[in-house]
């Protein structure tokens, strides 16, 4: 008998109590598909015609520091082509003909090596910028020089 008073002394739960925690269970699942659909799906890499991942280039910027780092390795034609991708990507990138001309004049190759440099200063944004550019001038002088 002492457990049946235990059971009558207990408090009654709330009928309200008991719809909400009914309601909370019943629409859960209805709210995590609703918070799903807000986030967006991770974005797919792009494919070609035939459903085959295409290649897409980082950027100039990630371009030029991938092409900077097989400079330093002495792996010339690996930063010749990031030089040339950063160029594809955004023609007007300095950073990208200041390192072609740098690969170049490593493999030999001074007239590609003097016309990046060119470039490299046409595209730098002031004349006081190109002027400063001792170590690109030094090196065309040393380019022609070797003619």
């Amino acid at each position: 008998m002492g457990a049946i008073r235990s059971a009558r002394q207990a408090q009654p739960v709330p009928a309200r109590r008991c719809v909400a925690a009914l309601a909370v269970l019943a629409l859960s699942p209805l709210l995590s598909l609703a918070q799903s659909s807000r986030t967006p799906p991770p974005p797919q890499p792009p494919t070609d015609l035939d459903g085959g991942h295409v290649y897409t280039p980082p950027g100039p910027t990630k371009s030029v520091e991938i092409g900077n780092f097989y400079l330093k390795r002495g792996k010339f034609k690996a930063a010749v082509s990031r030089f040339q991708e950063a160029i594809e990507t955004r023609s007007d990138y300095a950073p990208a003909y200041l390192g072609l001309g740098k690969a170049y004049e490593k493999m030999g190759m001074k007239q590609k090596a003097l016309a990046a440099y060119q470039q490299y200063l046409d595209l730098l944004p002031s004349d006081k910028d190109a002027e400063n550019a001792k170590d690109v001038h030094r090196a065309m002088d040393r380019l022609r020089e070797g003619h």
